[in-house]
């Protein structure tokens, strides 16, 4: 991971749009995030007393998208406008991303009394939303970044 000079750092605070803007960002982006969650589930329910793979599918690609944007605002800065994070990180990505729903899937399974099975959501929903993140952000700087060329080898 590339090290940033402080100077290069955004500086800490309040976004820089007006509030109205920002909760007005945050609302659109989620309510388009709940839908398109909504959606994944209708178009891939779980059986009845199934393991919850849409939940965590839509977990899992959310915090990978989530890698994605962090690299493309924060990190390199190839997306500036003020609204950008709010509407797609915390709103869209906060909407389609569920904790309630997997806390509720854990909740299920146990009730059922599949411990292996709940304790292997809870732990693989964990484990694979953090790679997510870390191979999002690492694949986007690779994409932005182009062909590493190894500048030793002839041929």
């Amino acid at each position: 991971m590339s090290e940033q000079a402080p100077d290069e750092l955004p500086e800490p605070g309040p976004p820089t749009a007006p509030q109205a803007r920002v909760l007005g960002a945050v609302a659109a982006g989620g309510a388009l995030g709940a839908v398109a969650r909504y959606g994944a589930l209708v178009l891939w329910p779980t059986p009845g007393g199934g393991f919850p793979w849409t939940v965590f599918v839509v977990n899992v690609s959310g915090c990978a998208l989530i890698g994605v944007l962090m690299v493309l605002t924060v990190e390199r800065g190839r997306v500036t406008h003020p609204l950008v994070r709010p509407f797609l990180g915390v709103g869209v990505l906060g909407g389609f991303t569920t904790f309630s729903t997997y806390a509720a899937d854990v909740s299920g399974l146990l009730v059922r009394q599949e411990l292996v099975a709940a304790v292997a959501y809870m732990v693989a929903t964990v484990v694979a939303a953090l790679a997510a993140v870390w191979a999002g952000a690492v694949v986007t700087r690779r994409l932005l970044d182009g062909p590493v060329r190894d500048e030793g080898r002839t041929g």
